[in-house]
């Protein structure tokens, strides 16, 4: 009776702390949102003259800004999007309050279309003549591309720098599933259809190696040239350094020129104060790039001309959102949908970022695009990556605009299924049996191996979606399906090489899809607006605690942090699990380069 007692009371207690935490996150996410409503009509943080601008390139950048409701509990209010970051560099150009900028070079978790577009806007903002300086205590090949763009690159004495080319490296779990005794039931069009690879092989295969071998030599050729122009070299110069592994010390990068000074903090501190005139260090006044985008937050205006930028980040999914950063076909529809009936809105400017996902809500979402195009102007903007269904549901825009290091294309269709019969006979012997009155009754079922009729159907299926690809992109590009299919066959391409092969219009960044836009609907004067809201971490936290309980929210929590990038190999793994079955639209399968 007295245990029974003792761990009542205990359980009375755990639901009173939970009620009190959870009418505590209502009440933060309500002063949250009148905080957020209020504050945009002041300036939420003061600029101090004489302004270094800091930016922190270990910070990950998405496309648009994070929002927080816990800000008035003293957290950071907002976390900057690359959009945002561009449009604060070009007003810090001409803010008499900012002197220079500040890059604080650290291992970066951006792709090189975001790192090639933000070091795009500090070129510009350098025609400005205002400084900018590099410093970093392990400056990789990331860091180093952004930090070319600088006046002076500084490294640490005790600190390493990287120039060493580019790998990449894919998982397979062929073997591993073999010893598990689970057989995948792979169907895909396109030889370079590489998304099924690591479940069917145990290596790279040869299609699928020309096609990462020519994103290495876009993606590096880029970078040399950028290293070259800071060192007032040549690229065959680095590229002999790199492939030589000359690079191992900072008095080699110092030696040849790659870097401008081996400093400690404070004396590269010293040089920020000599440049700006000030005869302390503490006479420096840091801006981080959030705390100056508030300062510069534009109130909402009331202009009839807009051009609406709708963000797409993440995988494509069927029906509603049910994770941050995810195109999930209703809640898209939706917004479209109401950017095509409000007349205030004059062109559209789709920004994708995404390695596609379900083929179903790609089409969904393309349809609603082909809606919207009959009556306005739909440009497409192209981040980090657009394939696949990324690339489906950009095809029949008006215009396409990449950048150099996009990834794009991989027009191709693949379905999995993975037969457990075998393992759970062999290794938990357990058997299944059912009664059916049709032949197909049961299918898809993945506690048995499919049988030969069952393996034609999907290979039909994956097929017809195949072709309706290559139609959808014939017509949006005016292209016949047979030079499609020339260019598809689920290969990537970057966005440099797309152009060449007309999958994209133009290199360019968000900017220029938008003048585009602007052109095409013949405005000279304009508002831009953004869609959908931006993500709310508080909103977030919520949405993991209805869908998870609080043990399983951080445990996820600690694992992603214990594991680092391979975080994300076990989550494609479970986003793959859900779609078992059906017809996908997805990059190969998560090739990282770097």
């Amino acid at each position: 009776m007295k245990q029974f007692l003792k761990m009542f009371f205990a359980s009375f207690f755990a639901m009173i702390v939970a009620g009190v935490v959870v009418t505590g996150l209502i009440i933060a996410m309500i002063v949250g949102s009148i905080s957020k409503a209020t504050s945009s009509k002041k300036e939420l943080t003061n600029v101090k003259n004489n302004s270094v601008l800091v930016i922190d390139m270990s910070d990950k950048y998405h496309e648009q800004r994070e929002e927080s409701s816990f800000s008035f509990l003293g957290s950071e209010s907002s976390s900057v999007g690359l959009y945002e970051m561009t449009r604060c560099l070009s007003a810090a150009a001409n803010d008499s309050k900012i002197s220079g900028v500040l890059l604080k070079l650290a291992p970066s978790p951006n792709s090189w279309a975001t790192l090639q577009q933000l070091r795009l806007a500090l070129t510009q903002f350098k025609q400005s003549g205002k400084f900018i300086y590099a410093y970093g205590e392990s400056i990789t090949q990331g860091a180093f591309y952004i930090a070319s763009v600088a006046d002076s690159i500084f490294l640490n004495p005790a600190g390493d720098i990287e120039l060493k080319g580019l790998s990449s490296q894919v998982y397979f779990y062929k073997n591993a599933l073999a010893k598990l005794e689970v057989e995948p039931e792979i169907f895909y069009a396109g030889k370079f259809k590489s998304a099924t690879e690591p479940f069917r092989a145990d290596k790279i295969s040869e299609p699928n190696r020309v096609q990462i071998a020519a994103l290495q030599s876009g993606i590096w050729s880029e970078f040399l040239t950028a290293i070259a122009q800071h060192s007032h070299s040549d690229t065959s110069t680095i590229n002999a350094l790199a492939r030589a592994g000359s690079i191992q010390f900072p008095i080699d990068a110092l030696n040849n020129k790659l870097i401008d000074g081996v400093r400690y903090w404070d004396e590269v501190e010293s040089i920020i104060q000599h440049k700006l005139g000030v005869s302390n260090a503490k006479d420096i006044s840091y801006t981080s790039m959030d705390d100056y985008s508030n300062s510069n937050a534009i109130t909402n205006k009331t202009k009839d001309q807009r051009i609406a930028v709708l963000f797409a980040e993440g995988d494509i999914a069927d029906g509603t959102q049910s994770k941050d950063y995810e195109i999930a076909s209703e809640d898209m529809a939706k917004t479209i949908v109401k950017l095509r009936e409000n007349d205030k809105i004059k062109a559209v400017v789709l920004r994708i970022n995404s390695p596609g996902g379900s083929a179903r809500a790609s089409e969904i979402i393309l349809r609603e695009l082909q809606l919207l195009r009959k009556k306005k102007p739909l440009i497409v903007s192209m981040g980090d990556v657009a394939a696949s269904g990324g690339y489906y549901i950009a095809c029949q825009a008006d215009s396409i605009f990449a950048m150099p290091n996009t990834i794009t294309g991989s027009i191709g269709v693949f379905s999995m299924m993975f037969s457990t019969e075998k393992l759970m006979s062999n290794k938990l012997g357990i058997t299944s049996d059912q009664v059916k009155n049709a032949p197909f009754a049961d299918f898809p079922n993945g506690s048995r191996i499919m049988n030969a009729d069952e393996a034609k159907m999907m290979q039909r299926g994956v097929d017809t979606i195949y072709s309706v690809f290559k139609r959808r992109v014939a017509v949006g590009r005016r292209i016949s399906e047979t030079d499609v299919d020339s260019i598809a066959q689920g290969r990537v391409w970057t966005g440099r090489d797309a152009m060449r092969i007309g999958l994209v219009d133009g290199m360019g960044n968000l900017d220029r899809a938008i003048h585009s836009a602007a052109t095409l609907a013949k405005l000279s004067d304009y508002q831009v607006t953004t869609y959908p809201e931006p993500v709310d971490k508080m909103k977030t936290i919520m949405k993991m605690i209805k869908s998870n309980s609080s043990a399983s929210v951080a445990v996820s929590k600690a694992i992603q942090e214990e594991i680092g990038m391979g975080y994300d190999e076990i989550i494609r793994l479970q986003n793959l699990k859900k779609m078992n079955g059906r017809a996908l639209m997805l990059l190969p399968f998560n090739v990282s380069t770097k």
